[in-house]
């Protein structure tokens, strides 16, 4: 087989056709000068991908013009591709600008579920501390963009999906009623920007209402609280919201409401007597990033009473490799890829050390709400937790139940007319 068969037949498994017709040119003209194996091509054609999205120097401006070898060509570029990811990044480069060649356009869809979605969380692992938290899906994809979202893997993103059935499919769900269930519906897609569209909050809450027993969780990155505001809410629906720094905000959240309208609207909810949660997940590794997060965390800290919070957690970027592929697909600017990588339980993120660093800085950070809010690590290695927190549990069933111990009390506290007690005598550390 001559090289060009090779290379045809090489590109048809890789990015190739990703890359813009230079860098195309320019690496089809590399790979017939040294000869590159299928695995040496596909993996230059990613970190071509990477340096163009990376908002980098681009392939055709970090090789030199000539190499004694195939080998030192190929452990040119990868070097550069590898101390990129190794130092912090910077966003100083970025502007809205960069994001507009790839902004979504949305198209809605009805479809009818043949009952309600309820399953475990998609993300879980034996490998990892987990709560064991349910997921109810009340949508279908995700209308903002975050460039590191796991929803771009399972949906089409470009088309968001309504349950007709929905209301009907879960009054039929049949609940023990003498067990706690924490449900979150923000996992398939964000729990509030919708708004009561096709009736989804009204379900919902009657849901809730019926059923006292249930945590449920509803996990936003939007500032759409105009139903809460209007309608009597159930003392078992927590309102929480996914934060992060303006920073990552603006150039990793696209389409997502600011740090500032997510905590004002954080805010008016919990003025009108709601519990309130917030999820720091992910945080990000970059120039500044403790400095720039603990603005954030000030600012909570200054702006809520701890006693009306249900939960802090915390977590950081972790991929599986369709997500990745899903990424590298797209014509946007995005650091998000741009990181030192290590296996983790299958999948890839930050170091341990760099994931102690900022979870122990966060927890830290958060000490006058130690005594009344409910920390956690979402989906994080089981060995950060006694370094982040000073104690660990056994067992993902144990943390279960003090979450749901933990949440219980603060409805209780928050609404004592709640009609619904939780033992704790059977849990200990």
């Amino acid at each position: 087989m001559s090289y060009n068969e090779k290379f045809c037949s090489s590109i048809e498994k890789s990015n190739y056709n990703k890359l813009d017709e230079k860098s195309q040119v320019f690496i089809k003209e590399l790979s017939f000068t040294y000869q590159f194996s299928f695995q040496e091509l596909k993996q230059i054609i990613d970190f071509a991908i990477d340096f163009k999205m990376w908002h980098e120097k681009e392939i055709f401006e970090v090789c030199k013009d000539e190499y004694s070898n195939r080998k030192e060509c190929f452990n040119h570029i990868r070097n550069i591709w590898q101390e990129l990811r190794k130092r912090p990044n910077s966003y100083s480069k970025f502007t809205k600008q960069l994001y507009k060649d790839d902004v979504r356009k949305i198209s809605f869809r009805n479809f009818q579920g043949e009952r309600a979605a309820l399953g475990s969380c998609p993300v879980a692992s034996p490998n990892t501390r987990c709560c064991n938290l349910l997921t109810l899906d009340a949508v279908q994809s995700c209308g903002f963009d975050c460039s590191y979202c796991s929803i771009q893997s399972f949906y089409n993103q470009d088309k968001v999906g309504f349950d007709v059935n929905f209301k009907d499919n879960l009054k039929n769900l049949k609940l023990d009623a003498n067990e706690i269930y924490h449900i979150g519906t923000g996992q398939s897609s964000d729990s509030l920007m919708w708004g009561n569209k096709e009736g989804i909050l009204d379900a919902l809450f009657e849901f809730a209402k019926n059923n006292p027993n249930v945590i449920l969780e509803f996990k936003t990155k939007s500032n759409n609280v105009k139903y809460f505001l209007e309608n009597d809410v159930p003392a078992n629906i927590i309102c929480t919201w996914s934060l992060n720094t303006p920073t990552i905000i603006e150039n990793e959240e696209h389409l997502a409401a600011s740090l500032e309208k997510r905590i004002a609207a954080a805010k008016k909810v919990s003025e009108k007597g709601i519990l309130v949660g917030f999820h720091f997940h992910p945080i990000v590794h970059y120039e500044n990033y403790l400095n720039e997060y603990e603005e954030v965390y000030q600012t909570l800290i200054n702006t809520f009473d701890a006693k009306k919070v249900a939960l802090v957690s915390m977590g950081t970027l972790t991929f599986i490799k369709p997500v990745i592929n899903k990424i590298r697909s797209r014509n946007f600017k995005s650091k998000i890829l741009q990181m030192p990588m290590v296996d983790a339980n299958g999948k890839q993120s930050y170091p341990l050390e760099i994931k102690k660093e900022m979870f122990k800085h966060a927890y830290d950070t958060f000490k006058a709400w130690h005594k009344d809010v409910y920390f956690y690590l979402c989906m994080e290695d089981e060995s950060l937790w006694k370094d982040v927190f000073g104690y660990e549990y056994s067992s993902n069933n144990q943390m279960e139940d003090f979450m749901k111990m933990s949440y219980m009390n603060k409805i209780k506290q928050n609404s004592p007319s709640h009609n619904f007690s939780f033992s704790s005598d059977s849990l200990s550390f």
